[in-house]
């Protein structure tokens, strides 16, 4: 084929997560006859998403009014909060819940069922929407504007031939793109870099979230209730903690976040999760239960002052890719859908991306973000501090006349040689799983082994040498599925990437204190299937 194929729409969505799909909704809410189709490199809908998720309903509710009647499976109303200080491997103290954080009216889910259930929503309305299309790359007009996206060929081997079943990609051609490719998007990455929309702002910082679902004996879970906790593992210095959420079904979601902004270059996220299920505050919950899925992500926690400029030449950007979570309220759902709606809104009233970052900007998501913008931040100085500063922050409604600065958490990390790693009280573990790998299995992740490796390291030569003196190889720990492993003594010392295990948390590409790591997107349909996170 000389030419490649295309397809042509009047707005091509990247990415059926919730931002996405509401938009996509919204859209064809407002003008029935637009053309609008969604793409996700996941094999299915809602396979790649991943969060806590306790969800506020009212964005919902404008966008679905009568969704109650007919509610995702997963949709657990909150019944109570309770919120914990670990104050070491074995003590705890019950805290008073922060406001932010109270969940009256407000529901537990699995985002990913939720995003399969909004998917059929979309399509009923006309929206065309094609898992296992995986953008690679912009696609770009004679004048420099962003006309839709590229789509990766598919059955080509790591020596670039092509194998058995090739299929050449496509392009998806559109006036406007709209980006809603969650947190750290490969095309959102390449375009911000383009058009340098985050000259102005701060630089965005992360966190890695590792879930897990858990099948509790029977009678054990208590439906509706969420259980925040602060404190160990994590040292003072170190933003992290844990949730835990009971479903339905004598079923509970835990998980553990870490701020990728942490010094200490020893600390495996991964390893402070499994370490949090053992403190006596949780352990006797999950014991005699078993794991049912697992998987990991990265959340954008810059919030207010990291936001790019979100519109560029024929693009705009949307949801967790914009950076939209609010930290404090540890909530990004509402303000994702809300996003898509005004988007959408934007589009039918103006036909073009150019003035959706004033409208953004000047909207309720941008509001409640600004309100909280000093709260994350704060913690850089520690968590007295942080909670301190939150307490300010809150009583003040974010009426501080000053703004906190964001710093890159590829740059946070000390070397070995200089930085004294704090008593861990660590526990010797008996609950699943054993580590990373076998972690990797409830994550159901796969890719070809054929295909190219999706992450590209620039020059692994300092990986083997600078690195492993200066920071004794960070990778190996920070990455929750174990796809990096330095092998070998002497000359025989190489970095390996073990491609097939990565669950696409971005986590090395955002960690990396060299920047030579770059995630790139594999062939769709590749990656991990999770069931219910």
């Amino acid at each position: 084929m000389s030419e490649r194929d295309f397809m042509e729409y009047d707005v091509v969505t990247v990415g059926a997560g919730p931002a996405g799909l509401a938009f996509a909704i919204r859209l064809k809410q407002l003008k029935p006859d637009i053309r609008v189709c969604v793409i996700e490199k996941a094999s299915t809908i809602g396979a790649q998403i991943l969060s806590g998720a306790v969800i506020e309903p009212q964005a919902l509710n404008e966008l679905l009014p009568e969704w109650g009647k007919n509610p995702p499976p997963i949709c657990v109303p909150v019944t109570h909060d309770e919120f914990w200080w670990l104050r070491d491997h074995t003590r705890s103290m019950k805290l008073p819940t922060p406001p932010q954080m109270h969940n009256h009216g407000n529901f537990i889910v699995s985002l990913g069922a939720l995003c399969a259930w909004l998917a059929p929503q979309a399509e009923t309305l006309g929206v065309e929407i094609y898992p296992g299309f995986a953008a690679a790359e912009p696609f770009f007009n004679a004048d420099g504007s962003v006309g839709g996206v590229r789509i990766g060929d598919m059955g080509v081997a790591k020596d670039g031939s092509h194998k058995s079943g090739y299929t050449q990609g496509i392009d998806i051609k559109a006036p406007i793109t709209v980006l809603a490719e969650g947190c750290r998007g490969s095309l959102t990455k390449q375009l911000i870099a383009k058009f340098q929309l985050d000259k102005n702002s701060d630089p965005q910082t992360y966190g890695i979230g590792i879930k897990e679902l858990w099948q509790l004996p029977a009678g054990r879970a208590e439906a509706g209730k969420v259980m925040h906790t602060i404190g160990w593992p994590m040292d003072n210095c170190t933003y992290g903690g844990s949730f835990l959420y009971h479903l339905d079904k004598d079923r509970v979601a835990i998980g553990f976040v870490t701020g990728l902004d942490y010094e200490d270059p020893m600390l495996s996220p991964f390893e402070a999760f499994q370490q949090v299920k053992h403190h006596p505050r949780i352990k006797p919950l999950l014991e005699g239960g078993q794991i049912l899925s697992a998987g990991a992500r990265a959340l954008a926690e810059g919030g207010y002052q990291s936001l790019p400029n979100c519109e560029m030449p024929g693009a705009l950007l949307i949801g967790d890719t914009a950076g939209l979570l609010n930290v404090p309220k540890i909530k990004g759902t509402h303000q994702a859908i809300r996003s898509g709606m005004l988007a959408a809104e934007h589009i039918i009233a103006t036909n073009k991306a150019a003035g959706w970052d004033a409208k953004l900007r000047a909207s309720i998501v941008m509001k409640e973000l600004r309100k909280v913008r000093n709260i994350r931040p704060g913690f850089r100085k520690g968590l007295w501090a942080g909670l301190a500063n939150a307490g300010w922050e809150t009583i003040t409604a974010g009426l501080s006349p000053w703004t906190l600065k964001n710093h890159a958490d590829w740059s946070s990390l000390e070397k070995v040689g200089a930085y004294e790693a704090p008593k861990q009280d660590y526990i010797d573990r008996t609950l699943p799983p054993r580590d990373r790998v076998a972690e990797v299995y409830f994550a159901a992740t796969e890719h070809d082994e054929d295909q190219p490796v999706h992450l590209h390291v620039a020059d692994t030569n300092i990986c083997i040498t600078q690195c492993a003196v200066e920071y004794n190889n960070p990778c190996t720990r920070f990455c929750p599925a174990g796809v990096y492993e330095i092998l070998g003594e002497g000359a025989d010392k190489r970095l390996q990437i073990n491609a097939a295990n990565c669950v696409h948390c971005k986590t090395c590409d955002i960690k990396d204190p060299y920047e030579i790591i770059t995630w790139v997107t594999p062939e769709g349909g590749s990656g991990p299937n999770y069931q219910n996170l």
